[in-house]
């Protein structure tokens, strides 16, 4: 299957982004990254400097002028101890500007590079069995799955094979390279995949008996939009994931809207189309037949946390869930977790889309001391139930949208509440710096987005709060509770809120 082309002639004008898309693919830009870095980020053209290196998976952040982040690409979010420690060693370069994100698509960014490092680092991503290829702008997202896949006791289907499988189909040479608008794909495969925030999502479904998977498209959030994908009314054995998913993109990058960027994400085209017109053209263009099928599947319950001294499936070994607050990383810390890894499991870790870590493959008799380890002390296996499914944008310290520094904020508020209050259960906190949603607001029981509202006569920092997000048998979208709280007041009324509607204690005054 080759990249189709369109007709000039029969298309009204791209757009500013569409033409510098058009004129050079950023994956052209490879063999020339030494060259750039030793010219400096400065001779760049803002093409090149904000469209074209996203295609290798290089960022350039404004509010840090100079320093670059990479974002890489985990399918299921596996990485090992080796792999782990490569990355390490990159950001401890940078010094004090160095980090490393967990995201909410099981994935890692490393923050505080400069060019000139890009070359050699891509260079050892690829030697260590990594890439950051097509992570960022038009392209398709890295690929989520179950973060438990083989060694979950509740597993219906192991992921990791199938999510690789789309993987190398996407980003080998029959691949997209220029779609309308970034794509998140997803696959399930435990009674909790909750996976209908993606733009294709394969969920665990029977058809007469046979386990395969239903598919359901155009979830998707944005400053305009919010949407969960709906079911496409077909069946799939695992087998065709990888190419129906190659056709699905194909179908996009010709079919997809290019003129207007608010209006390109695939929902759009589903609703210009019509679901049974759109059914039928992906229909059409799969080599393969395909079943119909009602949407219906065996996921039925909202994600677990993963946190925790976890029984595997396989005897005598567990995996340590263990909560990284906001996501955040340093060098420091990610050499540490995998030297665990390997001195206590097997070398091997699990990224979660709640910004967690997971050691794997523990047997029983080393728990105690991986336990015992000082590290737990930071990135604890029992944190707090304010703490525990807490996640977080990346916010304004890196991101040139955010309102509010969204992991600072969250952190110090949580840590607020926690000296306040008790919680009977955890309650997911989904934090976010701006409309665009990278913090998947619309997905927390509570969800926070940066904004501005007016107190004692000026205007100040804010967070919107959303209240009611399920990721449950019924999945909903949290709606707006308050369209402005100042920061200085976030702690006294998310108090209320927790108090008043998810069964929060106020703690008793010290030595009464």
């Amino acid at each position: 299957m080759t990249s189709p082309t369109i007709s000039a002639a029969s298309q009204p004008p791209l757009s500013k982004i569409e033409q510098a898309k058009a004129e050079l693919c950023g994956l052209e830009l490879a063999p020339r990254l030494a060259e750039m870095g030793r010219e400096g980020w400065e001779a760049l053209d803002e093409a090149t400097l904000t469209i074209r290196l996203k295609w290798l998976g290089i960022f350039f952040r404004p509010v840090t002028p100079g320093r670059f982040m990479v974002r890489l690409r985990l399918p299921n979010g596996v990485i090992k101890a080796d792999q782990l420690d490569v990355l390490a060693e990159a950001i401890d370069r940078c010094g004090d500007q160095g980090s490393a994100d967990i995201t909410t698509r099981q994935n890692l960014q490393l923050r505080g590079l400069l060019l000139e490092d890009m070359a050699p680092l891509l260079q050892a991503l690829e030697a260590g069995g990594l890439t950051s290829l097509q992570s960022g702008h038009d392209n398709p997202r890295n690929i989520t799955g179950n973060p438990l896949a083989g060694i979950d006791p509740e597993e219906i289907v192991d992921t990791r094979p199938l999510v690789e499988a789309i993987q190398a189909r996407l980003l080998g040479p029959a691949g997209p390279r220029n779609l309308p608008r970034k794509f998140n794909v997803a696959v399930g495969g435990a009674p909790d995949s909750f996976l209908l925030h993606n733009d294709l999502a394969f969920l665990p479904a029977e058809h007469n008996g046979e386990l395969g998977f239903t598919v359901l498209v155009g979830g998707f959030f944005s400053a305009q939009r919010n949407e969960l994908a709906v079911p496409l009314g077909l069946w799939l054995r695992a087998e065709q994931l990888a190419d129906f998913t190659l056709m699905v993109l194909h179908h996009y990058e010709r079919a997809g809207n290019r003129q207007q960027r608010n209006k390109s994400r695939l929902m759009y085209l589903i609703d210009e189309l019509g679901i049974d017109a759109y059914r039928a053209e992906l229909v059409a263009a799969f080599a393969e037949p395909v079943l119909s099928h009602a949407g219906s599947h065996l996921v039925n319950r909202a994600p677990r946390s993963g946190l925790g001294v976890q029984a595997q499936k396989q005897a005598g070994l567990h995996w340590v869930g263990l909560h990284v607050p906001m996501g955040r990383l340093d060098a420091a810390s990610m050499l540490e977790l995998a030297a665990l890894a390997r001195t206590y499991g097997s070398g091997e870790l699990r990224l979660t889309e709640a910004q967690n870590a997971l050691i794997v493959d523990v047997p029983g008799d080393r728990l105690e001391a991986l336990l015992a380890e000082p590290l737990l002390q930071r990135f604890r296996p029992d944190p707090s139930t304010l703490q525990a499914e807490a996640v977080s944008c990346t916010g304004n310290a890196y991101c040139s949208f955010a309102l509010i520094p969204t992991k600072g904020v969250a952190q110090q508020v949580l840590e607020e509440l926690e000296q306040r209050i008790e919680l009977p259960e955890a309650v997911r906190m989904h934090w976010t710096g701006c409309p665009n949603a990278c913090g998947q607001p619309y997905m927390g029981q509570i969800g926070l987005m940066g904004a501005k509202a007016r107190k004692d006569g000026q205007m100040v920092e804010a967070a919107k709060i959303f209240l009611g997000g399920s990721m449950g048998a019924e999945p909903k979208l949290a709606e707006l509770h308050e369209k402005g709280v100042p920061l200085s007041d976030l702690a006294d009324v998310l108090e209320q809120l927790l108090l008043e509607q998810f069964g929060a204690r106020r703690r008793e005054p010290a030595g009464s």
